[in-house]
């Protein structure tokens, strides 16, 4: 399977606050909020939603192609992914703008406040789907992820037009997006994206029901945290999965980046939903375990022992021949 991913490429600014931003909250007093926290540690890491889905994937044994859009300090981060069997041929590279930055701190509770600047990523809605299909010899599936909101628009339309199935995962841009935008990029979806939280937003902004959105889209896959997934279609019954356990919590960030990784490629494997869903369960667990959403490491046999504890050894029969060895 042939499968593209568009979305954000970044670098991540990472700190931790040695307390509870709740403690520094007055609900009363939102309006005029002026606060600052003081860092313990400061990691800067490769990061952006897309580039992280890929990674992930190139990591499992499946090579996407990255559709993005950087900056000329984006050298050593290409170098980087190819390293990690990312195909980067169509990431488009700005002459006058940064890479995009995201800085995030996270609190005691893994409570997040974080700022994002968009810089070469602007540019992203100049990026063509067609040249990217005709240098593959075809695409069977793109992941349409938080990126300018010109771009996504463009790459859906661009895949509607196409006879190209597409993931929905407008992630971050919920927030900002209004109603018209939101249903035109979920309309039509193979799979829809979103956590907990995003599915309310989703509903909210387009008007739709849960019943509504499931007769619009193939399939909704929604995480839940520390309750696992579900899979959810129209006229079946919930796919419930559950986590794959952490031994260590370190930084929740990327964490769904990598789910979707893992869920992407058991569709590129043909595995069924629930084994998709446990797949990008497992790679999650092993991102919450690090400091940065790409300083992860796998090995074959121990993601497999992994994945057979907390799966069992069907599911484990169902990957092994498909993971990449290493």
């Amino acid at each position: 399977m042939k499968i593209a991913v568009t979305g954000s490429i970044a670098t991540d600014h990472l700190m931790t606050f040695d307390g509870r931003f709740a403690d520094s909250l007055v609900v009363e007093q939102l309006d005029k909020i002026s606060v600052s926290f003081l860092a313990q540690d400061l990691q800067i890491r490769r990061g952006g939603v897309a580039a992280n889905i890929a990674f992930g994937m190139g990591n499992l044994g499946v090579r996407p192609a990255l559709v993005g859009a950087v900056g000329e300090d984006f050298v050593d981060y290409r170098s980087w992914l190819e390293r990690h069997d990312v195909d980067c041929k169509s990431v488009h590279t700005s002459e006058t703008k940064h890479t995009a930055r995201f800085v995030c701190t996270t609190d005691n509770d893994m409570a997040q406040m974080a700022t994002f600047y968009a810089g070469a990523m602007t540019e992203a809605r100049e990026i063509e789907l067609a040249p990217v299909a005709a240098r593959l010899g075809g695409l069977d599936l793109v992941l349409i992820g938080p990126n300018d909101p010109e771009a996504m628009r463009r790459h859906t339309s661009e895949c509607r037009n196409r006879g190209i199935d597409f993931v929905a995962d407008p992630s971050q841009q919920l927030a900002f997006g209004d109603g018209p935008l939101i249903r035109e990029l979920i309309d039509g979806a193979a799979y829809l994206f979103t956590n907990e939280y995003e599915a309310q937003l989703v509903q909210q902004k387009t008007g739709w029901s849960v019943d509504e959105v499931l007769g619009r889209v193939g399939v909704q896959v929604m995480t839940k945290g520390k309750d696992g997934a579900v899979v959810l279609r129209h006229g079946e019954e919930p796919i419930e999965v559950g986590v794959a356990g952490e031994r260590t919590k370190a930084d929740p960030t990327g964490v769904g980046d990598a789910f979707r990784a893992g869920f992407l490629c058991g569709l590129a494997w043909e595995l069924p939903l629930e084994r998709c869903a446990q797949v990008g369960s497992m790679l999650a667990t092993y991102v919450v375990e690090t400091v940065g959403t790409q300083e992860y490491e796998l090995k074959h046999a121990e993601f497999l022992d992994r994945f057979e504890q907390a799966y069992g050894a069907d599911a484990r029969a169902d990957i092994e021949a498909h993971l990449k060895k290493a």
